[in-house]
């Protein structure tokens, strides 16, 4: 007699809904068994105040351990999924209050991946390091731009994406904004102007204008930056660098292609423009171009961080130079600021790589990214991009604007990035940015996107205001 009919004629019954429990999913069983009732609350198999079954009872069932089980409710009732009523049981809890809290989709972030159990990844390799490593080595200060461990890392990491490297050309930063500012420093001089495209990550203007520089946009199309703009800005202007943002780009999301890629790179070469290519998000593109620091490493300056891949936390971010006189040279600029990358977290994001830990886990963020992306395509329709990366842009409809539908949002407890908050000078745009990876419950988020759907819909123009 198996398990299974061990089980009580009527408990079978009631437990039926959870019978495929364990069907999905990869990861650790007791997580599959929260994403499972995460999932039937979400599409209405679980409904709230329906009495789970017994612990016991569904080990049986499921033909896992009893320790499995309490595992997983536990985790399921610290998520709010379910609540413990004493000796009544367990019972599927009432959806929490959306508006206690803001929803943020405004915060480009990776999302979770789906089974991995953070705080044992975080356990487990903080243990590992300590075995491989001396703490006090771990407290003190580094080499700036990384030890020479720390560059190979990085070009093991960058190596599906740019090819072999030369570790000598890497500096590992704390984080993309001090990559930016460092190279900003050490090749442009006070009043110089820095071109970009008009809707653009809004770190760029910041150090822009922080360290006493000029930005100013270059046209674009649908696909992104047009090369006659560029010639025409560099011959204006007298630029001396471009910042090139290419894949899935922040905030439109859109790619340029292979063709385009090369077209800017000999407008920027005959105008002896350096290129800065801050590309966090190329290894979430399906069939990507390749990055024009790829097409032309003598030209461009390449920055990759960890914290759009992998997790915000890792303040780590690797910048890729053409040759060992610019790495100097940003290097110098880097110390003025920075003296180092956070020794504690970046020797844990050096051993995650070399492990195949980090690949892994960026492998659940593309994931879920990509579900999260279909759910969104769903839920609001057509959208601009790809549908792949962690963000998509939104195009409002002509009833709506963007700084009006923010606000709008905020008080319905969502946070979007209207188009605004992306415009170098001159507006145009009427869109907002939605960023997928905030939530961290996939239900939550949908609930969050179907909020936002009704929203959208509604013409606010139909209805006069009423003045009393």
């Amino acid at each position: 007699m198996t398990r299974k009919d061990r089980i009580d004629p009527d408990k079978k019954g009631a437990a039926s809904a959870w019978a495929t429990a364990m069907q999905d999913g990869d990861g650790p069983r007791y997580l599959r068994l929260v994403d499972f009732i995460e999932r039937a609350v979400a599409d209405g198999t679980l409904s709230p105040g329906e009495r789970a079954p017994a612990q016991r009872t569904l080990a049986d069932l499921l033909d896992v351990d009893l320790t499995t089980i309490t595992r997983g409710f536990n985790e399921a009732r610290r998520r709010g999924l379910i609540e413990a009523r004493g000796p009544l049981g367990t019972f599927i809890a009432a959806p929490r209050a959306e508006l206690a809290q803001r929803v943020d989709l405004s915060m480009n972030i990776p999302p979770p991946p789906q089974g991995l159990d953070a705080d044992a990844l975080l356990r487990e390799g903080l243990s590992r390091l300590l075995l491989r490593s001396d703490a006090d080595l771990l407290m003190t200060y580094h080499i700036g731009g990384g030890a020479a461990a720390d560059c190979a890392a990085g070009a093991k990491w960058l190596e599906p994406v740019l090819g072999t490297l030369d570790p000598a050309r890497i500096v590992v930063c704390p984080g993309a904004q001090a990559a930016l500012a460092a190279l900003i420093l050490a090749f442009t001089a006070p009043a110089d102007v820095v071109l970009s495209e008009p809707l653009v990550y809004p770190g760029l203007p910041h150090a822009v204008a922080q360290l006493g520089r000029r930005l100013e946009t270059v046209a674009t199309d649908a696909e992104g930056m047009l090369p006659d703009a560029l010639d025409a800005a560099c011959r204006l202007h007298g630029a001396r660098m471009l910042y090139l943002n290419p894949t899935l780009q922040n905030p439109t999301a859109t790619t340029l292609s292979e063709a385009r890629r090369r077209d800017l790179l000999r407008v920027a070469q005959r105008h002896g423009v350096r290129i800065v290519e801050d590309d966090p998000y190329w290894r979430f593109a399906p069939d990507a171009p390749p990055p024009l620091a790829r097409l032309a490493p003598a030209q461009v300056c390449y920055v990759s961080t960890l914290s759009k891949t992998l997790s915000p936390g890792l303040r780590t971010a690797f910048l890729t130079l053409p040759d060992a006189d610019t790495r100097m040279r940003v290097l110098a600029a880097l110390r003025s600021f920075s003296l180092m990358a956070a020794p504690l977290t970046n020797a844990l994001a050096m051993q995650w790589i070399e492990d195949g830990v980090a690949d892994d886990i960026f492998q659940g963020v593309r994931a879920e990214a990509q579900e999260r992306q279909r759910m969104a395509a769903q839920l609001l329709g057509t959208a601009a991009g790809a549908n792949a990366g962690i963000h998509l842009w939104y195009t409002l409809p002509a009833y709506w604007q963007a700084r009006e539908l923010a606000a709008a949002a905020s008080t319905e407890g969502l946070a979007v990035a209207p188009s605004t908050a992306f415009e170098c000078g001159h507006g145009g745009a009427n869109a907002i940015r939605i960023s997928l990876g905030a939530t961290a419950e996939r239900a939550r988020l949908q609930a969050a996107l179907r909020r936002l759907s009704t929203l959208l819909a509604s013409d606010r123009s139909a209805h006069a205001q009423v003045i009393v």
